[in-house]
């Protein structure tokens, strides 16, 4: 491991079962990256602003109870399949697998019980000189009504220069769709600090999806040219978002130029000089401006409320196990289900 790289480990409580979660403290130059195993729960990134102060950017809890009651899936790795599916079924070579529905008709972030709401295995590593984590769990076949017991690794790991890798790979034994993401929720002014509002975003994203009052796609991609969607040249993040009823919620199709692994999406807090740049083998991203944070108590006294935070969440179409023309999200037996995201975090002095 390089100089000045390790990894902490420490108790987070006890869960009603009588298991312990843990938090594991990657330290990476002037970088801090906390994770639990319960939930594989991203809890924490610090690093310094322009003057050197350090601040936490991640919006969640400073305990684990926070955590195990309900919450907006702060930080959590969200799985079977993150995002929506309509209707809370789909269907596998003519047989009809029904899910739980836990958002209206829908199914959202995997059902009631998803990936987020485990205790999961781990192992502390090295990756290229690096300090990193694996977790591990199986999902059994059934989980929530998905057929296929499906293996779940995701690797994380912390470079000196500030760049957080989130790998992740799948296994099964039956054809079952996966989408693996992490649900972290983003100020680069620091948690609890104001809102997001005035971070610039540029997004390498000409296309989208449009939805239905449930947030499932409604048809093909639509072009971002001419309307409040566009991210594609540099502009503050409220700067249209009153035209899109107040918060943005959607996946967008990242420019094929930038994949895999070239930065699309590059986010800019001024006061802090803080920025973050996104790159990842996954084909689109959820990009969410927490319109439905409403007084929630936060870290050391933080209340966390409508725009606190955003989330740029790499994944698969959202209700692609229904839709033949979206990008497939069905893993095969003896297939491998393998992408990594990368968060590159900067200081601009």
């Amino acid at each position: 491991m390089n100089a000045g790289s390790k990894i902490e480990i420490k108790p987070f409580g006890v869960l009603s079962n009588g298991d312990e979660a843990s938090l594991f403290i990657l330290k990476a130059g002037d970088f801090r990256a906390t994770f639990t195993n319960w939930g594989a729960t991203w809890t924490s990134f610090v690093m310094p602003d322009k003057r050197g102060q350090a601040d936490d950017i991640l919006l969640g809890f400073s305990t684990l109870s926070g955590y195990l009651g309900k919450h907006p899936f702060f930080g959590a790795s969200v799985g079977r399949f993150a995002n929506r599916i309509g209707n809370a079924r789909f269907s596998v070579d003519g047989r009809e697998y029904r899910l739980r529905a836990n958002n209206g008709p829908n199914h959202l972030h995997g059902g009631r019980r998803g990936f987020d709401k485990y205790l999961w295995n781990y192992e502390v590593a090295t990756l290229k000189g690096e300090p990193a984590l694996k977790f591990s769990r199986t999902s059994p076949d059934g989980e929530e009504g998905y057929p296929g017991t499906l293996s779940a690794e995701i690797t994380v790991s912390l470079s000196e220069s500030g760049s957080l890798r989130l790998g992740y790979l799948a296994k099964t034994d039956a054809k079952t769709p996966v989408n693996l993401t992490n649900h972290a929720y983003f100020n680069l002014a620091g948690e609890g600090n104001g809102l997001i509002l005035d971070h610039e975003l540029q997004m390498h994203a000409s296309f989208y999806l449009p939805v239905d009052q449930g947030l499932i796609p409604t048809g093909r991609e639509a072009s971002v040219e001419g309307t409040a969607m566009d991210f594609r040249r540099t502009k503050a993040i409220g700067k249209d978002i009153a035209e899109v009823n107040g918060g943005y919620d959607f996946c967008y199709i990242i420019d094929r130029a930038f994949l895999p692994l070239k930065p699309f999406a590059t986010v800019r807090e001024a006061d802090s000089g803080r920025s973050m740049a996104v790159a990842t083998t996954l084909p689109a991203v959820q990009f969410y401006t927490g319109n439905n944070l409403t007084g929630i108590a936060g870290k050391r006294g933080s209340t966390y409320d409508r725009h606190a935070g955003f989330c740029l969440e790499t994944e698969m179409y959202p209700d692609s196990p229904n839709r033949s023309d979206f990008p497939s999200p069905f893993l095969m037996p003896g297939e491998n289900w393998e992408h990594e995201t990368i968060y590159s975090f900067g200081i601009n002095k």
